[in-house]
């Protein structure tokens, strides 16, 4: 029994078992999400994201905001080059974009782990039992790969921009601290290049990565024992270097005009908002026990004036709690201890990342669960510290009661993973747990009217306009709705009142010219085509890098004037946009129409580099050369077609009719023969399920 223990005890001090059991702790806990599908932002971001379809666009990716058609200002193209290698290898299916996720975070933990080992060496946190203090950054990669917290970071595809920004600045660190025990030559100068490479790419994963040079400075001028000062100087240029780079490249995207709305908090209620914030924040991180989307930790009605301030004062228990956690963290890093520096550096941390996401500065929310992502590994060392402090004989116990929070915080993750599984799941959940909003109103509702239950899509947005009368995809979409009930003089009016308001609603809403484009199909399915035409000509001079817009004035123009009156706008909007596979389609489509043969092959083969998945271009390459009897060139491009589609039935078929007209008459059977595997496989399909 003894020779047992001791081979566990063995197993457990050997690195390479503890980063096993990280991983597989951090993976089995995220399984449920593998199912998922595309849940709001991920439909734009994995999936339409014209960015993300080609490796030809890594570079584009620099050149742009993470989302094309909003006021957003999110610079993060490692994320949208993340989303790139995922689309080359599993095209839409989004099991495996959620692998990637669980992937980013596993990596994250375990080398957090690493890294926690390393910082608490050099700072000398406990001389006496290095162990210890192992352990300690153990239990804290345990506890954070596993906390429920992180679920909107994770099983989210869209949250990724956190894990990615966290993988590259740990890595870096590492390399930073490892490049110290190599001696001077080309392989140290090498290691601190791929120090500053990690640096950049995590800066430019997320913005939220400014963080982490904060806490590298502070850890290496305060805490680290073992570094020179020559060293720290130099690293500090090389830092404010890494963030000047990145600030040019922030300067690359087109501007573009923010949501000006002044806050609305005076500083006293500021500070009441931060330390609610701080409450549920702390209580998060101890008893995550209601999480979901579109947190607020602010009710606007109990701040209209000091009467009604007062009235809310018994409810501010949040802030109450805030309180406390300021306290406590106050009190630990002023007692004295064996484990004072490690609390000091754990509430720095924490400090360092919370402020950023406190209500001092205007942001998006008040409060959201994924910005724990990086504070909560602060948060963490602070409880460490603490640890250390007690005597040895409840270190045992303190052992048992962070494995019972393992256990705990994976069963709260597992099921907070299944949140995740459908957008109505999603939304329903986030709805009964608290999180109503207008943007998950509209979302719910969009999936009802999707199924055609517009019933109880109509009654949610009527709903939600009675609280945002204003919200143009609301009214929008409540009349697409109403239309499709045979509501059309209602549907008609939301849509006139909807495009008359853009003007005033695009200062403050994205997305205002979806009204305009409605209302001209409108117009156009009424045979009104002057008026629908007048409408997206006055939209375009507002939304000009609107491919929606443009799309429908050319194919109106198509219908009613022929392809030539199109063909202009489409190829000046290819032009200023080179990287949009739809209009470079289009584009080619008019020129086939139009019988420009030539210009159609052209365009149809730059679409075709444009999506590595898609086959609309390689079909109609291969038609083109058919019917100009090239067949030798059509099978060839009909072939990368099959490549691309090697499931789609009727690229075999249009193979197969090439090959019948080369004279392969066997070749064209077996094609053929693989259309009837193919369409057997697809009737079983639904019985295996």
């Amino acid at each position: 029994m003894s020779a047992t223990i001791s081979r566990a005890v063995a197993y457990l001090q050997r690195d390479w078992f503890r980063c096993a059991m990280l991983a597989l702790f951090g993976f089995a806990v995220r399984m449920p999400a593998l199912q998922g599908q595309l849940v709001w932002d991920d439909q734009y971001l994995a999936h339409d994201n014209p960015f993300i379809k080609s490796p030809l666009l890594i570079l584009e990716a620099f050149r742009h905001y993470l989302f094309l058609d909003s006021f957003s200002a999110h610079y993060r193209p490692v994320q949208n080059i993340s989303f790139i290698f995922d689309y080359a290898l599993w095209s839409s299916n989004t099991y495996g974009f959620h692998l990637t996720n669980i992937l980013l975070h596993v990596a994250s933990g375990i080398l957090l782990y690493a890294l926690l080992r390393q910082l608490f060496r050099a700072a000398n946190f406990n001389q006496k039992n290095p162990q210890v203090v192992s352990l300690l950054a153990l239990a804290i990669a345990f506890l954070w790969i596993v906390h429920p917290v992180h679920s909107a970071a994770i099983d989210y595809i869209s949250g990724r921009a956190d894990s990615l920004a966290f993988l590259f600045a740990c890595g870096g660190w590492l390399l930073f601290l490892r490049a110290r025990e190599i001696p001077k030559g080309f392989r140290r100068i090498l290691c601190h290049a791929l120090v500053a490479t990690c640096g950049l790419l995590a800066l430019c994963s997320r913005e939220t990565a400014c963080i982490w040079f904060a806490l590298f400075l502070l850890h290496i001028f305060f805490f680290d024992k073992q570094i020179g000062r020559r060293t720290k100087i130099i690293a500090l240029g090389c830092c404010i270097c890494l963030l000047g780079i990145y600030a040019g490249l922030r300067q690359l995207p087109e501007h573009r005009a923010q949501l000006n709305q002044a806050s609305e908090w005076s500083p006293p209620t500021r500070a009441v908002l931060m330390l609610r914030a701080l409450g549920d924040y702390g209580r998060l991180m101890i008893y995550p026990s209601n999480l979901h989307m579109e947190r607020s930790v602010v009710n606007p009605n109990n701040y209209h004036s000091k009467e009604s301030w007062r009235n809310s004062a018994a409810s501010e228990y949040l802030s109450i709690l805030g309180l406390a956690v300021a306290a406590a963290m106050l009190y630990g890093c002023v007692r004295k201890g064996a484990g004072q520096s490690m609390r000091i550096f754990g509430a720095a941390w924490f400090l360092f990342g919370y402020l950023p996401i406190s209500n001092l500065i205007d942001l998006n929310a008040t409060c959201a669960e994924h910005w724990l992502y990086l504070p909560s590994v602060g948060f963490l060392i602070f409880l460490a510290g603490c640890v250390l402090d007690l005597s040895p004989r409840y270190w045992r116990v303190s052992g048992a009661l962070a494995c019972v929070a393992v256990i705990g915080f994976s069963a709260r993750s597992a099921i907070r993973s299944t949140d995740w599984v459908t957008p109505e799941i999603f939304y329903k959940r986030t709805v009964a747990a608290g999180g109503i909003t207008t943007r998950i109103g509209v979302n719910l509702a969009q999936i009802y009217a999707n199924r055609g239950d517009y019933a109880k899509a109509e009654s949610i947005y009527r709903r939600v306009l009675a609280i945002t009368p204003d919200y143009p995809i609301a009214r929008t979409n409540l009349a697409e709705v109403l239309s499709a009930e045979g509501k059309k003089t209602e549907a008609e009016t939301l849509l006139l009142s909807a495009n008359a308001a853009a003007t005033e609603t695009r200062k403050e809403y994205p997305r205002t010219w979806i009204a305009a484009v409605n209302l001209a199909h409108l117009r156009h399915q009424e045979k009104k085509d002057p008026q629908a035409l007048a409408i997206l000509e006055r939209a375009r001079v507002d939304y000009p890098h609107t491919w929606e817009v443009i799309s429908l004035e050319a194919e109106i123009l198509r219908v009613t004037q022929g392809p030539a009156a199109a063909t202009q706008l489409v190829k000046n909007f290819v032009h200023q946009n080179w990287w949009h596979y739809s209009a470079s389609l289009a584009l080619g489509r008019l020129y086939f129409e139009a019988a420009k043969l030539k210009d159609a092959e052209i365009a149809f083969h730059h679409a075709s580099l444009l999506d590595v998945h898609d086959v609309d271009a390689l079909n109609l390459i291969a038609m083109m050369s058919m019917r100009q009897n090239h067949l030798e060139e059509a099978c060839h491009v009909q072939r990368r077609a099959v490549a691309r589609q090697p499931d789609e039935p009727r690229q075999y078929v249009i193979l197969s009719n090439i090959l019948e007209k080369m004279g392969k008459t066997e070749e064209a059977r077996l094609a053929m023969g693989e259309v009837s595997r193919l369409q057997a496989l697809a009737q079983t399909q639904p019985i295996a399920n």
